[in-house]
């Protein structure tokens, strides 16, 4: 009997990591609190793995940071459903990647999302009329941007963009991306353009699933043409950062010819390796989400892992 009891005690970090940690180490450097006055969201993507590897205890995390931080929505930054998108809105995978998952209480408030290259594997309309199925699931076109109050005195616009048909590979691949060449890239391209235009907010993010920069073994074209169509307006328009996910690591990259913060966030469920490249200033492959966290005169993205550590911040100053 003891020794079945000693052998339960071992297994329980293996069953339940979430216990002690996702790497069965005590965290540190916890965010546990922010300025009180601060506009904070989570950003969280390349989630759906029905579960499985860290979904369900990094969203345990995200759930338990909300109850210590005022969050005011999440950031859904594409593919949250793997591998092959949603056929509807009633697809079981609605529920078992992200309703199911995401089921803290705290985390009960708005989701605002994208698609990445997953989605449109499958029905990307469906993506968009589940908004009307969810009272928290916020997705009202392909692209769109919202606008926050800040402070009495600042404000954040947070553009929402659909980065798949802005890349070849998707557009010409008919069969396993029906709907990525049916898009017309250069209205979105005119809107992007004219909705920053359009904004005097103090600050400006642009959220897609795909990097302009990043260390990755995915094809260079899809940076190159990420960087010819949607970074020339980025730049024109001083957007003080980037934020993408879709390689599954943290990195943060300056490239020396503009003064953007490109933030590639990591998978909140099964990340890989990463190694540092020209323009580099932080990397790690290790598995979360970030908090950004914001004031009239300070923004810092803090990039977490699946315990709620703080791995690196990056900071910019009005």
């Amino acid at each position: 009997m003891i020794l079945k009891r000693h052998a339960v005690l071992l297994l329980l970090p293996l069953l339940f990591p979430f216990l002690i940690g996702c790497t069965g180490q005590q965290p540190v450097n916890r965010l546990t609190s922010l300025p009180e006055d601060n506009f904070n969201f989570i950003i969280a993507n390349d989630l759906g793995r029905n579960g499985y590897y860290l979904q369900k205890p990094i969203a345990e995390t995200m759930g338990n940071l909300a109850e210590t931080v005022d969050i005011e929505f999440v950031a859904a930054a594409g593919d949250v459903h793997h591998f092959e998108g949603v056929r509807s809105v009633n697809d079981p995978l609605w529920m078992t990647n992200y309703e199911l998952i995401y089921a803290h209480p705290e985390l009960m408030i708005d989701w605002f999302a994208i698609m990445g290259n997953h989605e449109y594997r499958g029905s990307t309309q469906a993506v968009i009329d589940y908004s009307g199925v969810s009272r928290r699931w916020n997705a009202p076109a392909r692209y769109y941007a919202r606008s926050f109050e800040v402070e009495d005195t600042a404000s954040l616009l947070v553009v929402f963009v659909d980065t798949t048909p802005m890349i070849d590979k998707y557009r010409r691949d008919s069969l396993d991306y029906p709907d990525a060449g049916k898009q017309n890239l250069e209205i979105q391209l005119e809107w992007i353009d004219s909705t920053l235009a359009a904004s005097d907010d103090t600050w400006k993010v642009v959220i897609g699933h795909h990097p302009v920069y990043a260390q990755t073994d995915k094809n260079e074209q899809e940076r190159i043409d990420m960087q010819e169509r949607l970074n020339t307006i980025l730049t024109k328009y001083g957007v003080d950062m980037y934020i993408c996910g879709h390689i599954h690591n943290f990195q943060h990259i300056r490239d020396g010819k503009s003064d953007i913060d490109y933030v590639v966030n990591s998978s909140a469920s099964l990340a890989r390796d990463v190694e540092p490249v020209e323009g580099t200033q932080f990397c790690s492959p290790e598995e979360g989400f970030s908090v950004m966290s914001l004031s009239a005169k300070e923004m810092n993205l803090y990039m977490l892992d699946c315990n709620g550590s703080v791995l690196y911040t990056v900071s910019r100053r009005k």
